[in-house]
């Protein structure tokens, strides 16, 4: 039989994101996952380089290019429904453990052990899922600063309550990113590469 682990994966792109938005343009899993890996990577290296610390990088890229690959068989639950109450909270862990399980399921059996610990908290990873879930609320944020850039108003409250939720997370990697990264998401490509 063959392994359809990779199969689910490619269905990423299918999975469109901000479900009960008006989007200028839609974003999907794969595009999503691919920013918080690169945005979980470049927190972990802000901490290595300017706050002393020592994670490893490559894996916070890692986890976060995998950490919604459950949202493949669940969907993307749109957050006022996902944390709606602890109810539904509970529930749609439950629903994101079996699949996780059927992920690793659909892996040959000399591979899951390589992909149990990326698809799920392993100890020793704290800090870097820290990072990831920092991560995952800048490409939100980034995401609301694009559309709000293109004249959706739409993205106006959402902006301000995920700009309000990094605050809240208190992760020095994420701040340092606003900081000096984000600004430039303000500038058009030819201020951009006016500044390069």
């Amino acid at each position: 039989m063959s392994s359809t682990f990779f199969a689910f994966l490619s269905r990423m792109k299918y999975i469109n994101r901000w479900a009960l938005m008006r989007n200028t343009y839609e974003e999907n899993l794969s595009t999503h996952s691919f920013e918080v890996a690169a945005l979980a990577h470049t927190l972990a290296l802000i901490g290595n380089r300017r706050l002393g610390k020592s994670l490893n990088a490559d894996r916070a890229a890692v986890l976060g290019l995998y950490h919604d690959m459950p949202e493949i068989l669940t969907g993307d639950l749109p957050t006022p429904v996902k944390y709606y109450n602890q109810d539904i909270v509970n529930a749609y862990a439950v629903v994101e453990q079996a699949a996780i399980e059927k992920l690793i399921g659909a892996l040959p059996e000399d591979f899951r052990g390589d992909f149990i610990p990326v698809l799920t908290k392993c100890d020793g990873d704290d800090a870097l899922w820290t990072l990831v879930k920092a991560a995952d609320k800048l490409a939100a944020y980034i995401k609301c600063v694009e559309e709000r850039k293109a004249g959706n108003t739409e993205f106006s409250g959402a902006e301000e309550t995920t700009r309000a939720k990094l605050a809240a997370q208190n992760v020095p990697e994420a701040t340092i990113f606003m900081e000096e990264f984000l600004p430039a998401f303000e500038m058009t490509l030819d201020q951009i590469s006016d500044n390069s």
